[in-house]
């Protein structure tokens, strides 16, 4: 892990980083409390505050709810190409996070209330993170509304649901799976072989200078989180380089010499 902080330290921009085992409890990290642009890791605790409601009895994953034109944004996913029509909440659930889509993710924003989400936030212990603003909204991304997290926020995010410490054990997992089909690939898990890519739950983030990715893998020999945020990059290219090779570095050392 020292040898990805070296690494960081020598590439262009701001880095945050957090890896833990979760079954022994080993940490390290580098800069894992520096609050950083969130981009469309945000819509990993709004999706974890969606649930939370379904639990509460606030909505039921079956309500339905229409998207009309006046509600989409572009960017990431593809609800924004369809005519207008009704979703039920787990379908935005799904599009959010497998997709990241940003239509999704505002419907959400609006069913569930912002003042709402970053309550839950707080529930978590997540010190550093804030919903600001809607996902995909380019009338309002100055510095001051940007939202925002660190790495060892969303490192505890993935703590929450590997010990169902938030969410019920049902609902915990099922986000776990839904993360696992998530369709962004080319970060942290670039290098890793491809049967083995869509096993590993995962949540992408980017903007202009800002590339992010945060990972829960699944092994025989353990459960890890593994988080690599990033700011003031030169361009995508240079951002996705560089949290693939940290990926694959943590990925080496996880099978050659973790016991």
């Amino acid at each position: 892990m020292k040898e990805i902080k070296k690494y960081l330290e020598s590439r262009i921009g701001t880095y945050g980083f957090f890896f833990e085992d979760l079954r022994s409890g080993f940490v390290y990290g580098y800069n894992e409390n520096v609050k950083m642009v969130a981009a469309g890791c945000i819509k990993l605790p709004i999706a974890v505050s969606l649930i939370k409601a379904v639990e509460d009895k606030k909505v039921d994953f079956l309500d339905k709810v229409k998207i009309e034109r006046k509600d989409k944004v572009y960017g990431t996913g593809i609800i924004h190409e369809f005519n207008e029509r009704e979703y039920t909440i787990f379908e935005l659930l799904v599009a959010m996070l497998i997709q990241s889509d940003n239509t999704a993710a505002n419907k959400i924003i609006d069913i569930i209330g912002m003042d709402e989400i970053n309550k839950n936030i707080k529930e978590m212990g997540l010190e550093n993170t804030v919903l600001k603003r809607k996902t995909g909204d380019m009338n309002n991304e100055d510095n001051n509304s940007e939202n925002i997290t660190s790495a060892l926020d969303l490192a505890k995010i993935w703590r929450h649901l590997y010990n169902s410490t938030y969410l019920s054990k049902e609902n915990s997992q099922m986000l776990i799976d839904i993360l696992n089909r998530q369709q962004i690939k080319n970060k942290l898990a670039l290098y890793i072989p491809d049967d083995l890519k869509y096993e590993i739950s995962s949540k992408t983030g980017d903007k202009k200078g800002v590339e992010n990715d945060t990972e829960l893998v699944i092994l025989s020999k353990g459960t890890f989180s593994f988080t690599v945020l990033s700011m003031g990059i030169p361009n995508s290219v240079y951002g996705t380089v560089t949290l693939a090779k940290c990926g694959k570095m943590m990925w080496d050392e996880l099978m050659n010499n973790w016991n």
